[in-house]
């Protein structure tokens, strides 16, 4: 019989609350950076907040889903854990496909036409 691998990742917790808890930290960090590159002119203020707001809401599905993650790891879930792994992956990406889409558009101004004598 092979021995059962088992570990203590404590109490189970609230995947929700530290999504919100997770969130808000990353929201702390993510504002107090793009606000120092605004200041020294790196970004304009549309961009900073827009790189906040994307940097909050990454941050609390990171969180989330490594909690949830923990949980099923606790649980001795290996598809729980890898399960949770992935949502938080494909959140985080996600989100950051949808910032790239909507937020860093670029206009061409350049032209094609050629010069006729």
């Amino acid at each position: 019989m092979t021995p059962k691998i088992t570990i203590n990742t404590g109490t189970p917790r609230s995947v929700a609350g530290n999504m919100i808890s997770g969130a808000l930290a990353a929201g702390m960090v993510a504002t107090a950076l793009s606000y120092m590159k605004y200041k020294q002119s790196e970004l304009s203020k549309d961009e900073a907040i827009k790189q906040s707001l994307k940097l909050t809401l990454q941050g609390g599905i990171a969180t989330g889903s490594a909690i949830a993650a923990a949980n099923a790891l606790g649980r001795n879930s290996w598809l729980g854990l890898f399960g949770s792994l992935t949502v938080g992956v494909a959140g985080i990406y996600g989100i950051e496909k949808l910032y790239a889409k909507t937020c860093t558009q670029t206009i061409d101004v350049s032209t094609n036409e050629e010069e006729t004598n």
